[in-house]
């Protein structure tokens, strides 16, 4: 061998541990964030960057099945995701989500107790809960002044044709449906699915739009009433002081956590791990409350927790696992129809 290549072949060496120590020490200053609309403050974002010299980059999703269909795309980019309580099974079952290093992640020792080690991650391997939220009907009353008090009202009521917003997420309004019957949200059943199916599509002659960010078009007067997410209905309500009132519809609601998870192969693993422990903060928990308008997850804001009788009016969405199936193909349908 030449000494020319022996030279080379040292140098390539040489250059090779070079470029694999800056790698192992140089920390990304950026970070990929999908998130729900409206559900990260600018102040809170602008708090992060500034402490940390860390830049976000956020995209939004109108559904849990929507961030299903970008995660599994493998080159979405996304580092932090914020699912849903059984989209974290099923990215789970499907390998889509990292586990989590806890040791970077000391905020995580706030988190009230009954949020933690869910059905769904029981050793929060892969998620840790970011905030809660109701979906029931809210209301602008500048519009409509007269009683509404149940799903039926929503999808029935003659005053209301054409006037109304359900939300673009198959398992919620479906949901509604099926609760409008009786029937639970997680029904296997081929013809309880079938009547829910049928239901909605009578209703779409009063329906405006499927929407997941109602908070606009509540505040704006684009609809009277919307299926709508309890943080958006409050934000809307602020927005419109006082105007945007929200019930729970009287055949009952469904309530979820939604929760913080770093997707499968994140180019930026620690900054995403600094971002997920920020916002577990004590200042983060109490910006959710205070402008976002969701629910608190930390110990010392358990004062605002829902109760557990009220809890029990409340039902969570679940992964059905081949029986999704039911769902998407009457979904199509609806949408399509």
């Amino acid at each position: 061998m030449s000494r020319i290549l022996i030279w080379s072949l040292f140098l390539c060496g040489l250059l090779a541990s070079c470029t694999e120590k800056k790698t192992a020490t140089t920390e990304s200053k950026e970070v990929n964030l999908a998130i729900w609309g409206n559900y990260l403050s600018e102040e809170m974002q602008s708090q992060f960057e500034k402490e940390t010299g860390i830049k976000i980059h956020i995209s939004n999703y109108s559904s849990n099945e929507e961030l299903l269909a970008k995660a599994q795309m493998g080159s979405s980019g996304i580092d932090v995701a914020v699912p849903s309580d059984y989209m974290v099974d099923i990215m789970t079952k499907m390998n889509l989500l990292e586990p989590l290093q806890t040791t970077l992640i000391p905020n995580k020792d706030g988190i009230a107790e009954r949020f933690l080690r869910q059905d769904f991650d029981p050793e929060n391997k892969y998620s840790l809960p970011y905030t809660w939220t109701t979906v029931g009907i809210a209301i602008n009353r500048d519009l409509y002044k007269g009683p509404l008090k149940s799903w039926k009202d929503l999808f029935n009521h003659e005053e209301l044709k054409g006037k109304i917003a359900l939300l673009d997420d198959v398992r919620e309004t479906m949901g509604a449906a099926l609760l409008l019957h009786g029937f639970s949200v997680n029904s296997i059943q081929p013809e309880e699915v079938k009547k829910a199916k049928e239901t909605l599509l009578a209703a779409k002659k009063n329906i405006k739009m499927f929407s997941s960010d109602t908070v606009d078009i509540l505040s704006n007067k684009e609809v009277i009433a919307a299926q709508a997410y309890s943080s958006d209905a409050q934000q809307a309500a602020t927005k419109t002081s006082g105007k945007i009132e929200f019930i729970t519809p009287s055949e009952g609601a469904t309530i979820a956590i939604d929760n913080l998870v770093i997707l499968k192969g994140a180019q930026n693993s620690r900054a995403a791990h600094k971002l997920i422990n920020f916002l577990l903060s004590k200042a983060a928990d109490k910006s959710k409350v205070t402008v976002i308008k969701s629910g608190p997850i930390l110990k010392e804001h358990l004062s605002l927790l829902p109760s557990a009788d009220a809890l029990k009016k409340l039902v969570r969405i679940r992964d059905l696992g081949k029986d999704n199936r039911l769902y998407e193909e009457a979904w199509l349908e609806i949408k399509t129809k």
